[in-house]
């Protein structure tokens, strides 16, 4: 197997989001590593789904309104022009509209 995980998902998330300034890539990376839930998944899901998870909770005010006791999937329709908005700066492909409530439970920062 060439190379180590952590190698493998930085190419994959450069992959991703070609224009990923380094400390956010390396923030989402570390959170990749650390998931258990991303821990078994494809290089490519990973990476996406990491790097979904990192922007919706530093980039936008979906913890806010978890506080303010909007459930999970009302918070991130509300917060998805946001993380678009973040995602498509990167290069990112955005997230539909009709896909804005699925992927796992997102882990604490």
């Amino acid at each position: 197997m060439p190379g180590n995980r952590r190698e493998t998902l930085a190419a994959a998330l450069a992959r991703l989001a070609p224009r990923l300034p380094a400390f956010e890539a390396a923030a989402a990376l570390d959170r990749a590593l650390v998931s258990p839930g991303l821990r078994r998944a494809a290089p490519e899901t990973a990476a996406r789904l990491a790097l979904i998870a990192y922007a919706r909770h530093v980039f936008t005010e979906y913890d806010d309104l978890l506080a303010e006791g909007y459930d999970r999937d009302s918070a991130r329709h509300f917060v998805l022009d946001d993380l678009n908005a973040a995602l498509t700066a990167w290069g990112a492909a955005p997230i539909p509209e009709e896909e804005a409530g699925d992927g796992p439970e997102d882990d604490p920062r």
